[in-house]
């Protein structure tokens, strides 16, 4: 028999907010986290946005003299698991560690300490790179460091799904779960590509909003007429999930219950969606038959919802496809238009959304959903947060290579 799954813990560090509480206030409020980068000099850019996590400072959550062998993207995840691991109660002294695990995936990794390190060898020769490039670069790390750190010796894993890393991750941890292969599990996604390597590659691929750096608290724009490309974001999202057995046994707060995930692949293209949205209609229906409820019972969809136009229309048709009738009835609303991208991050940022969204039945808006495109005619909850009863919140995420993840969140009742 499958072991029921909770969450308990949850931290974040978001261009809109650090901390839980300081990001949901912000995403109820309509807030926007884009402006002008100003970790490097863009003026030579098409793009000179992004969504930086701005005012976060490693030293805060990790010992300044680790943080400094640590890129960002790592620096960033062990921050919010930190929150995390503190909200959760976890008493680990009391806890069989040997039972608890950590997925933590990027999308990307180290860009920011590639980028430094490429430049250091070709400036200053061979014997001036550092010794910790590798282990600051590679993906996994933010999942290594978290383990050590707590001494956890559960599965310890890296998930690498491009923009559907966070809710892969999730996902996967869900299952080992669920499977009783382990108590709890550290998870989520972590993305700090925000550097000019990153940048450009994006703006190469015509794939950025370049139409607002000068406006660029308008430049995110899910599922409005005038979307024209995403916009970057940094950041990270960890959550601590367990069984409801062993969260019961210790007298955890349960936040809410996860209860579905569904994964596939389009197998179409390298960047672009598969037409009609089809296998991402057959991913939410994977995420439903998993928690064995119908589309009807769908109180809100966090969408994947990144603002380029082929990526919102497909998303549309598959709410359709899966949701018939009903889907012109379900609130779909874009974490993004706030946050921008946060790539491997975004899911853990938006599944946290959804399990607050089910404690308190208030989702939050898609802002600058200024001008409707009559292509896509469905409730995007327009610019303001709105009061319902979200009994199941369901979350999109869409990666490069094809890549589909949704996770269905259900208020815990007991």
């Amino acid at each position: 028999m499958k072991k029921r799954v909770v969450v308990t813990g949850m931290g974040a560090v978001t261009p809109i907010g650090i901390g839980v509480d300081e990001y949901w206030q912000a995403l109820l409020a309509g807030k926007s986290g884009i402006s002008k980068i100003t970790r490097f000099d863009a003026s030579e850019f098409e793009t000179q946005i992004a969504g930086e996590a701005t005012g976060f400072d490693p030293g805060l959550y990790i010992d300044k003299k680790e943080a400094r062998r640590m890129d960002r993207c790592t620096q960033l995840a062990m921050a919010s698991a930190k929150m995390a691991m503190e909200d959760s109660g976890l008493d680990l002294e009391s806890e069989d560690r040997e039972r608890i695990g950590t997925i933590i995936g990027s999308g990307i990794g180290g860009m920011e300490t590639l980028h430094d390190q490429y430049k250091t060898l070709f400036d200053r020769g061979p014997s001036r790179i550092s010794p910790f490039f590798v282990p600051m670069m590679i993906a996994n790390m933010a999942s290594g460091q978290a383990s050590i750190a707590y001494g956890l010796h559960g599965p310890c894993l890296c998930v690498v799904t491009a923009c559907a890393t966070g809710s892969n991750s999730i996902g996967e941890a869900f299952k080992i779960i669920q499977r009783g292969d382990a108590d709890a599990m550290l998870c989520g996604g972590t993305e700090a590509a925000i550097s000019q390597a990153g940048l450009a590659g994006f703006c190469a691929m015509k794939a950025l909003c370049s139409s607002h750096n000068d406006s660029p608290e308008k430049a995110s724009r899910p599922f409005e007429r005038d979307r024209d490309g995403f916009v970057m974001g940094e950041g990270s999202g960890v959550v601590v999930i367990e069984s409801l057995e062993h969260a019961l046994a210790r007298k955890a707060r349960i936040y809410a219950e996860l209860v579905g995930y569904g994964s596939n692949a389009d197998a179409y293209h390298i960047t672009a969606p598969a037409p009609e949205g089809a296998q991402q209609a057959k991913c939410m229906a994977l995420a439903l038959k998993d928690a064995g409820i119908k589309p009807i019972d769908v109180s809100y969809i966090n969408a994947h919802g990144t603002s380029t136009p082929m990526n919102d229309k497909n998303e549309s048709l598959a709410i359709k496809a899966l949701f018939g009738d009903f889907a012109y009835k379900v609130p779909i609303s874009s974490t993004k238009s706030m946050t921008g991208h946060l790539l491997g991050a975004a899911g853990g940022i938006e599944f946290i959304a959804c399990v607050l969204s089910t404690q308190k039945d208030i989702v939050h808006p898609t802002i600058n959903y200024d001008n409707p495109d009559p292509d896509l005619d469905l409730d995007y909850v327009p610019n303001k947060a709105r009061e319902l009863v979200v009994n199941y919140a369901l979350s999109n995420s869409f990666g490069f290579g094809g890549h589909n993840a949704t996770l269905l969140v259900k208020k815990y009742n007991g």
